[in-house]
C-alpha cells in the first residue's frame, strides 16, 4: 500500500509538472500571436514585454502571490500576507495513504499555478500594445502578479468567499481570463487608442498586423498549451476515474477550439464577405476560453457548441469594441473577457452542481476587483512616470524608443 501511494504520488506530480510545462509553452504562443498582430516597428518591444512579464510573474508569485492565494483563511475576503511557498510534503505523509495523504508535490502545485499567473498577465500585453511605455507595463506586472490576481484567486481557488458562495470555474475562464481582460480594459481606457486608429468623424481604420504566419503559429501553440491548462486542472491522473476525466477534458478542449474557428470564420464571411484570418484565430482562442470554465461536464458535441457560440461572440465583441473606440490590437478583451463571461455562465447548463446565481456573483466579484484595482494602479503609474510613449516615438515605433533595436532590421535601407 505504501509503495502504491508513493507511485501514484510520483505519477500525479509528474503529470502536474508536464501540464505546467505545456502552460509555460503558452507564453511562447502569446508572444508569437501578439508579435504577428502588431506592426513590424513594435515587434521587439512586445517580445521583450512577454519574456519580462513571465519572469516578473514567476518571481512575484514566489515571493508573495502563492502565499496570498493559498495560505489565507477559508471563506474570507481579505487575504493573509506572507512570503515564499512554504514547506514540502513529508515522506511519511505520502506513504500513509488514505484520503488525507497528499497526492502530488506542493512544489508541482506552485509551478502549475505560477504559469497561470503569467497567462493572466500576458492577456494585458496584447491589449495595450504599440503605445505603452515598457517600464510602466512592467511596473504594473509587479502589482498584478504579486497582489491583484492572487487576491481574486484566493477568493475562488484558494477557498475564499466566492468559493463559499458556490462559484465554479474548473480551469479559469473567469479566474484567469476574465481577470486578465479586466486589467487590460482598465489599461486601455487610461492609455487611449493608437494614433490613426479612429477618425474625428467616427470612422475606424484597420491597422493590419505585420506577420500573419507568426500569429497563426502562436494560435496553434496556444491551442496545444491549453491541453495542459485544462487537463492539468483535473489535478491527478493515477486512478481510473481521473484518467477518464483527463481524456474527456482533452477531447472537449479540442472540440471547443474547432467549433470556435468554424463559427467565427462563417460569421466573418457572412458579415465582411471575406474569410478573415484574424477572426478565425480569435475564434479558436474564444472556443478555448469558453470551455475552460468546465471542460469536463459537457459531451464532445456540447463542447463544440459552447466553443462555436464563443466564436460568434468574439467576432461581435471585437466589432462592438471598435465602434466604442476601445482600441485592442489583438482582441484580447473580447477573447478573454467577453467570452470568458460566456464560459462562466454556461457552466450550469451542463453541470448540475453549479448555479447561475453563484456564477454571476463570481463574474461581478472578479471583474469589479481586478478592474478597479488595476485602474487605480494605472492612474498612479500615469501620474508618477507616464504610461504612454510620445507621439513621435509611437510614429517611429516603440522598438527603437524602448529597446534600441528592431525585430526586422533587414527591412531598412542603410544610408551611405
Amino acid at each position: 500500500m505504501n509503495e502504491l501511494s508513493e507511485l501514484t504520488y510520483a505519477l500525479d506530480t509528474f503529470y502536474f509538472l508536464i501540464c505546467g510545462v505545456l502552460v509555460l509553452w503558452m507564453a511562447a504562443g502569446f508572444a508569437m500571436l501578439e508579435a504577428g498582430l502588431v506592426r513590424a516597428k513594435n515587434t521587439a518591444e512586445i517580445l521583450t514585454k512577454n519574456i519580462a512579464l513571465f519572469a516578473i510573474a514567476c518571481t512575484m508569485y514566489l515571493l508573495i502571490g502563492y502565499y496570498i492565494m493559498y495560505s489565507s483563511s477559508a471563506g474570507g475576503f481579505l487575504p493573509s500576507l506572507g512570503f515564499l511557498i512554504g514547506g514540502e510534503n513529508t515522506v511519511d505523509a505520502i506513504t500513509a495513504g488514505g484520503e488525507d495523504a497528499p497526492y502530488y508535490s506542493m512544489r508541482s502545485d506552485f509551478f502549475f499555478q505560477v504559469v497561470f499567473v503569467a497567462t493572466a498577465m500576458s492577456i494585458v500585453s496584447g491589449a495595450v500594445a504599440e503605445r505603452m511605455k515598457l517600464w510602466a507595463f512592467l511596473a504594473f506586472a509587479v502589482v498584478m502578479t504579486g497582489f491583484i490576481y492572487p487576491t481574486s484567486g484566493y477568493w475562488t481557488w484558494g477557498g475564499g468567499w466566492l468559493s463559499e458562495v458556490g462559484y465554479s470555474d474548473y480551469a479559469g475562464s473567469g479566474i484567469v481570463h476574465l481577470a486578465g481582460a479586466a486589467a487590460a480594459l482598465a489599461g486601455v481606457l487610461v492609455l487611449g487608442a493608437r494614433k490613426g486608429k479612429y477618425g474625428k468623424d467616427g470612422s475606424i481604420y484597420a491597422i493590419p498586423g505585420s506577420n500573419m504566419p507568426l500569429a497563426t503559429l502562436g494560435t496553434f501553440i496556444l491551442w496545444m498549451g491549453w491541453f495542459g491548462f485544462n487537463g492539468g486542472s483535473e489535478l491527478k491522473l493515477s486512478d481510473g476515474v481521473s484518467a477518464n476525466n483527463v481524456a474527456q477534458v482533452f477531447v472537449n478542449t479540442n472540440a471547443a477550439a474547432a467549433g470556435g474557428v468554424i463559427a467565427a470564420l462563417i460569421l466573418a464571411k457572412l458579415w465582411f464577405r471575406k474569410a478573415d484570418l484574424t477572426m478565425a484565430l480569435n475564434g479558436a482562442l474564444a472556443g478555448l476560453v469558453a470551455i475552460t470554465a468546465d471542460p469536463l461536464s459537457p459531451s464532445a458535441l456540447g463542447a463544440t457548441i459552447i466553443g462555436a457560440i464563443g466564436g460568434l461572440i468574439v467576432v461581435a465583441s471585437i466589432v462592438t469594441l471598435d465602434k466604442l473606440k476601445i482600441d485592442d490590437p489583438v482582441g484580447a478583451i473580447s477573447v478573454h473577457g467577453v467570452v470568458g463571461m460566456w464560459g462562466v455562465m454556461v457552466v450550469p447548463v451542463t453541470n448540475g452542481d453549479a448555479s447561475f446565481g453563484a456564477q454571476f456573483i463570481g463574474i461581478i466579484g472578479i471583474f469589479a476587483w481586478v478592474f478597479i484595482a488595476s485602474l487605480i494602479v494605472w492612474l498612479i503609474l500615469k501620474a508618477v512616470m507616464g504610461i504612454r510613449v510620445s507621439e513621435e516615438e509611437e510614429y517611429e515605433g516603440v522598438d527603437l524608443a524602448e529597446c534600441g533595436l528592431e525585430a526586422y532590421p533587414e527591412f531598412n535601407v542603410a544610408k551611405k
